[in-house]
């Protein structure tokens, strides 16, 4: 195949992995304002109206991009009760987002479409279910944890960002900037899940009685 002036044409077949994968790329050098679909045909060498064969829009590509990055959010802790498997669910979660510029922003915003890392709040449910809530109950609790964890990563991930950049309020004081560097920080999100699991926990259905066994003479 050649274009109009008879030199060779190059056209080059990506899946819709590689595709989702450039993006990956893209976001974590350039940020979500900077990932467009221009930007990534040319990371591609692709038109970008190739880029329409896997993705009908932007939106859909970033859903993509969103479960990629739920996905890495793996935990390896076993056992343990239903408040462990949500709080451990909930660090893996945070890690994951923290992973990728602007996770949290970009998981946040598919959500919101209903679009995509649905895998996210299904984890979430599931763990708090082992504690005996109802499905209803379960559901409503694991998107409170979901809403915290990914608020709170993305106000890490805009600090992370402003302190890279050199930014600093002229009239913010030292007391405030350390109050608002604290406030975002590992042991705040740790204390933020614990009083969740804790006010949840207060909810709990009672435990069964266990059934003494009848004795036969």
């Amino acid at each position: 195949m050649t274009n109009d002036d008879g030199s060779a044409a190059r056209y080059t077949r990506h899946s819709r992995d590689d595709v989702v994968a450039a993006a990956m790329a893209v976001l974590d050098q350039y940020g979500l304002p900077d990932l467009t679909m221009r930007r990534l045909a040319a990371t591609l060498d692709v038109q970008p109206s190739a880029l329409y064969w896997h993705f009908a829009n932007k939106q859909t590509l970033l859903a993509s991009v969103a479960d990629q990055i739920v996905a890495r959010a793996r935990t390896a802790r076993t056992g343990g009760d239903w408040a462990d498997a949500t709080g451990a669910e909930a660090d893996a979660l945070r890690d994951a987002l923290l992973a990728y510029r602007d996770g949290a922003e970009v998981v946040s915003s598919t959500l919101a479409l209903g679009l995509g890392a649905g895998e996210a709040m299904a984890r979430l449910t599931g763990a708090i279910g082992g504690g005996g809530f109802d499905r209803r109950t379960s559901e409503i609790a694991a998107a409170a944890v979901l809403h915290f964890v990914l608020g709170h990563v993305s106000h890490e991930q805009q600090r992370l960002q402003a302190d890279s950049l050199g930014v600093v309020v002229a009239d913010q004081s030292a007391d405030a900037a350390q109050v608002s560097t604290s406030a975002g920080g590992r042991d705040a999100f740790d204390f933020g899940i614990t009083l969740l699991l804790t006010g949840l926990a207060a909810l709990a259905p009672a435990p069964v009685p266990r059934v003494a066994s009848l004795s036969r003479d």
